[in-house]
């Protein structure tokens, strides 16, 4: 029992460690300081309990790492699935799909910044939006569907909002 409880300790504790880094990282600076003061309770508590008569059970060192690298595991899916944050995409299309792929994406209510590129062979038109990460998956199958041969890349955005006076 009080390895159960040492390992789902660890879990919760390093879970909540992993969405405090990508909540932080995230601009949402009061969620990240909740969340650690929860996460000092947890590792606390658990820690005590692991270093009395350590050397008599060192078998609770194994829960505490193993709880330790499932929690991150956890709260790297929890992270997923919640998916906090903007991403950029920078799509490159041949300069004929550009177009039809602009077309799709105000369709779908996306700002789009258009640049015009060149290949080594022809024209492109690399495309700049910033999307949700969680809708980014079907912005991407949308364009795709338009153009196969798109090059996407993804990367994570944090826009900075001040207005200029001139």
């Amino acid at each position: 029992m009080l390895y159960l409880l040492i390992f789902s300790s660890k879990v919760i504790e390093n879970a909540l460690s992993t969405l405090r880094l990508i909540v932080v990282s995230n601009g949402k600076k009061k969620l990240g300081a909740t969340l650690q003061g929860v996460i000092a309770i947890v590792w606390i508590i658990v820690t005590g309990v692991v270093v009395i008569n350590i050397n008599k059970d060192p078998l609770k060192i194994v829960f505490f790492a193993l709880g330790s690298l499932v929690g991150s595991y956890i709260g790297s899916l929890i992270e997923e699935k919640i998916a906090l944050g903007s991403n950029l995409l920078t799509i490159v299309v041949s300069k004929d799909m550009e177009d039809k792929v602009v077309r799709k994406i105000d369709e779908l209510n996306y700002k789009v910044t258009i640049i015009d590129g060149r290949g080594l062979k022809k024209e492109r038109s690399i495309l700049l939006i910033i999307v949700s990460r969680k809708e980014r998956v079907d912005l991407i199958k949308e364009i795709k569907k338009i153009d196969k041969d798109a090059l996407v890349v993804v990367e994570s955005a944090y826009a900075i909002k001040r207005t200029i006076n001139v």
